[in-house]
């Protein structure tokens, strides 16, 4: 489970809502999956079936600081497994994955276009703007109400700067680069040495209270 309860800006983040969500029998499943998600202390990224027999439901999700460890994964899948049981949202079998977003990540939060402002995406628009429903470029962060984006000339369109609302958009990723891989791994780094450096905060306490406790 992820702690969040001593974290402002954790509980912040876990709070926010998505903007880019499932339809149809996604939707559904989704109902039933983000309040265990978020239950947890995670957040639910998205949630898509695939196949026809031999169904997979891939559930992504992330802690409020954007990390993901097999360890989290695997709590999310202990937990989540009987309440679909219960519920039952999928007619058939199916097979569960709980997985991280990956680096070429899904963007589904008005943060997510903020936080990785810089990088290359593709967006795709519930309604054209500018004649387009399709946009692949790069990200330059939030402006007038919706996001900025530098566009690649594509034969849909020249190159240029737009800015797409973001109740226009439908789906919405990362596309893979040297550079986003680059600062995947940089973060990837600096939630690590977090991580240990609140273990070994924690471990002090712990000694010092026992010494406290020890003390004639």
């Amino acid at each position: 489970m992820a702690d969040t309860a001593a974290d402002p800006a954790a509980e912040t983040a876990l709070a926010e809502p998505r903007i880019v969500v499932e339809t149809g029998l996604d939707a559904r499943v989704a109902a039933v999956v983000e309040p265990v998600v978020a239950g947890l202390g995670y957040r639910l990224v998205r949630v898509k079936i695939s196949g026809r027999n031999g169904r997979t439901l891939q559930v992504m999700a992330e802690r409020p600081d954007g990390g993901m460890t097999v360890e989290d994964c695997e709590a999310i899948s202990r937990d989540l497994s009987p309440v679909l049981d219960v519920e039952d949202p999928i007619p058939g079998a199916y097979h569960l994955e709980v997985s991280s977003p990956g680096i070429d990540r899904p963007l589904v939060r008005v943060s997510d276009f903020d936080r990785w402002a810089g990088h290359l995406a593709k967006v795709e628009l519930a309604v054209a703007v500018a004649g387009r429903r399709r946009y692949r470029g790069v990200l330059t962060g939030l402006e007038a109400g919706g996001v900025g984006f530098d566009v690649e000339k594509t034969a849909e369109g020249e190159a240029g700067h737009v800015v797409l609302p973001l109740d226009a958009i439908a789906e919405a990723r990362l596309v893979l680069t040297d550079a986003l891989i680059e600062a995947t791994l940089r973060e990837t780094k600096r939630l690590q040495r977090a991580a240990a450096d609140e273990d070994a905060a924690e471990d002090t306490a712990e000694t010092d209270e026992d010494e406290a406790d020890a003390a004639p």
